[in-house]
């Protein structure tokens, strides 16, 4: 499959690529977020869908309540085409614009923006993704990838093919498989996999994808298929994703023992394969589909209520909603700062916000994402949540929920955690934080 073929049009793709607007200039007291996006380069079509949902939400909340607390909220978007070394040219040309925040989507970038974190005090929110370790903020006080980890999500995969299978004490003797994107990201989750091999006795074999490889695979799906593992997993991203599952269909897999990691389940990944990805299935933080509260608020206030023009902004699909939901634990960070500090927010200031933020039922409900995300708390010491993980479905047509919240291993995950911090801490010569209670 070449990548043209995986763009949908040009002109549709043009919609994608353009947000509706991008405010760029910050008032004495108002609140600047930068926004690296990358809306070409070949993640484009992935990287669209989240920035246009995260300018989608902050349109709203600026139009709807003039911003957050009586702040104007100002963002201003910086084109790093998915390269590290631009994305760090993005922060630097940024930062002394008074951002509070940076939200790199990229897990190289975000490990270029840890140390700089530090020294500028401008908290990074990975969400979902980066370095599993920064889970404790008492090593990495800087950084957050709430609401859950790659490597909390790991386990939840396990956990949720162990109840498939009837109990985890039943992995014993079967063979699990992990295709993944040649990368730090896609590399994130094999240590979690391999200990967790060695707990349950099942075997796990992994195959790379190189970028160049990631529009063929023929090669290492043979090999996968020769394996014949009991689960496949996925840790994928951009033209890697549709094309695993359809040389999956092509070669016989099956598709409802095919997983992929959140960022290899959104309706790109699936609709190139149509029917033939029928049952293929994918983890996620968040419902799909726009059925809240949130989302029936960002139809009147940033689309004037016009379908067609949100539809060309992806409103509904699943990496608009995850972009929706990044921005919605953005504005809610500020706002616990707001609350606390009063005055112009500060990096250190927008930092306690994050460290305070408690997604009760209630709350959720107040922001009108009840059904959409699952509670989850961060503290100074926890900066990933430990939320649980559901898992999705590709019917043929369209993403849907067929499992309750699975919790992930905390007491085998945590524990390595915060090894692994401990462990790249030293990396840095960092030293742990003493202010956690």
């Amino acid at each position: 499959m070449k990548f043209g073929r995986y763009l949908i049009s040009f002109l549709a793709l043009a919609a994608v690529m353009c947000p509706l607007s991008t405010t760029t200039v910050a008032e004495d007291d108002g609140l600047y977020v930068p926004l690296f996006t990358y809306r070409t380069g070949p993640f484009a079509p992935g990287g669209s869908k989240i920035a246009n949902g995260v300018v989608a939400y902050f349109e709203m909340i600026s139009k709807r309540d003039g911003g957050i607390e009586g702040r104007k909220l100002t963002w201003e978007e910086c084109e790093f085409g998915y390269k590290t070394d631009r994305g760090v040219e993005c922060y630097e040309r940024l930062k002394g614009k008074g951002s509070l925040i940076s939200n790199p989507n990229s897990t190289g970038l975000t490990y270029k923006l840890i140390p700089k974190a530090r020294v500028d005090e401008i908290p990074v929110l990975s969400m979902g993704y980066g370095m599993s370790g920064a889970a404790d903020g008492r090593w990495f006080p800087w950084v957050f990838n709430f609401p859950t980890s790659y490597w909390s999500q790991a386990s939840a995969f396990i956990q949720y093919v162990g109840d498939e299978m009837g109990g985890l004490e039943n992995l014993k003797g079967k063979k699990i498989g992990l295709i993944f994107l040649e990368s730090g990201y896609g590399r994130e989750p094999i240590k979690l996999f391999e200990a967790l091999g060695e707990r349950f006795g099942y075997e796990f074999k992994h195959w790379a994808i190189p970028a160049k490889q990631m529009a063929d695979q023929r090669s290492q799906w043979r090999k996968i298929v020769r394996y014949d593992p009991d689960y496949m997993f996925m840790w994928g991203w951009g033209v890697m994703n549709p094309t695993a599952v359809s040389r999956a269909a092509e070669f016989g897999y099956p598709m409802d023992r095919f997983i992929g990691v959140w960022w290899s389940g959104d309706e790109l990944d699936t609709k190139p394969a149509g029917i033939k990805a029928k049952g293929y299935r994918a983890g996620t933080f968040h419902a799909p589909g726009a059925f809240a509260g949130v989302h029936k608020e960002i139809l009147k206030y940033t689309y004037n209520g016009d379908m067609e023009v949100a539809r060309e902004h992806n409103y509904g699909d699943v990496l608009w909603s995850r972009g929706v939901f990044n921005a919605m634990l953005i504005a809610e960070g500020a706002r616990n700062a707001i609350l606390k500090f009063g005055g112009k927010i500060t990096g250190k200031e927008m930092r306690w916000g994050l460290e305070h933020i408690n997604m009760t039922d209630e709350r959720l409900e107040e922001l009108g994402a009840k059904g959409f995300g699952k509670p989850f708390k961060v503290t100074c010491s926890d900066h990933e949540g430990n939320g649980p993980v559901l898992f999705q479905e590709w019917d043929g047509e369209k993403w849907v929920i067929i499992s309750d919240w699975v919790e992930p291993m905390r007491e085998i995950v945590r524990p390595m955690l915060e090894q692994a911090a401990a462990t790249e801490a030293e990396k840095w010569n960092y030293t742990m934080r003493d202010d956690c209670t």
